[in-house]
């Protein structure tokens, strides 16, 4: 373990890139956090296989697609690592001991996992890996023994399973007393930290549908990598229901909270008028203030746009590959250092072996 605390936090690769929704959940505390964190990002392209089984060039893309994002973002592969999840053989291992930790209905119950069988249209046609992956999730997260977890709100049950799981293998395999708080398993001897979820300062960004997360499957996303006049486009096809801009409006609906998200941040005082004068219904129309949204959206993206071009093209996909090469050297000394000590404190440990 190095002298930093240490976070690890990914995404699964369903979709060809990342949209505002990650940046206000997470992506913004990524790049808060790389500089006083020892930082661990995984992209978790097994899990992706639990949707998309039969579309294994479509996950290779977008591996390749959102680690350009992140890059584009800013995230730093010389301060942080950046992970493959298929590429570190210990993730896989530690997922089938920790699935003798959790009970199948407890999996079962989880409501992140409930709520994506639901909005994917699944039933009951979903494959066994797909439930195996809130486990895997786990085995993500504790490989790498982090103390912080930067996620969405939607996110927080996966942290809450991952430390049961945390807590359960301290006390069953390393003598950790059931009243020992959880943040000091450590010190009593546990190997895991009780890691803690980190939630955006937007806990869940509607998408342009006006209900629904933002989503790429759901059709109503803003991606980081759209152009300005697709940015625009898109704000402009947000429905309130508003008839004019003398009308009294919610101060919650989505073009308010994308105020919140997008404007308040740099300028929080103009916020706070949009937000008097539209609730008042102050001769300020949903037109006005979605151009308004598009110019500060657009200059939140503009220099990511630029990072991102220098990535298109057979250069960009060869930077990826190093990037990916960089991060799965190191992140397998750490994930095989993590699986040694498990199966020792398990009685599993027979023979050592060491992967590059």
């Amino acid at each position: 373990m190095t002298a930093k605390p240490r976070i690890l936090t990914g995404d699964t690769p369903t979709s060809t890139g990342l949209h505002l929704g990650h940046y206000v959940g997470s992506l913004e505390n990524r790049l808060a956090l790389q500089e006083q964190y020892d930082s661990y990002f995984l992209i978790a392209n097994v899990h992706a296989f639990t949707t998309m089984a039969d579309k294994p060039e479509q996950i290779r893309a977008n591996t390749i697609g959102i680690i350009k994002d992140w890059l584009a973002v800013g995230l730093d592969p010389d301060r942080s690592t950046f992970v493959l999840q298929s590429e570190i053989p210990a993730i896989a291992e530690l997922t089938f001991f920790f699935a003798m930790l959790i009970p199948f209905n407890k999996v079962m119950r989880n409501p992140t996992l409930k709520t994506e069988i639901e909005t994917k249209g699944l039933g009951d046609s979903y494959p066994f890996g797909f439930p195996m992956y809130a486990v895997g999730q786990c085995a993500d997260i504790l490989a790498f023994r982090p103390e912080l977890v930067p996620v969405g709100e939607d996110q927080e049950a996966h942290i809450e399973m991952c430390r049961d799981v945390a807590l359960k293998f301290n006390q069953q395999y390393c003598g950790v007393g059931n009243r020992v708080p959880a943040a000091e398993h450590v010190q009593a001897g546990g190997l895991f930290p009780i890691p803690a979820a980190k939630v955006g300062r937007v806990a869940r960004l509607a998408g342009i549908d006006g209900t629904n997360k933002m989503s790429k499957s759901l059709g109503n996303a803003i991606f980081l990598y759209d152009s300005a006049k697709d940015v625009q486009k898109k704000l402009n096809k947000i429905t309130t229901g508003r008839q004019s801009p003398n009308e009294p409006g919610d101060g919650n609906n989505v073009l308010m909270q994308y105020v919140d998200a997008f404007i308040a941040g740099g300028d929080p005082a103009r916020a706070a008028e949009i937000k008097r004068r539209y609730v008042a219904g102050d001769n300020l129309g949903d037109g006005h203030v979605k151009a308004e949204l598009g110019e500060a959206i657009n200059r939140l993206l503009e220099p990511m746009r630029a990072r991102r071009a220098t990535l298109d093209g057979p250069a960009g996909d060869q930077r990826v590959m190093e990037v990916i090469a960089q991060g799965v050297k190191r992140a397998n000394v750490v994930a095989e250092e993590t699986l040694t000590l498990a199966k020792k404190a398990m009685k599993a440990d027979f023979v050592h072996r060491t992967i590059g």
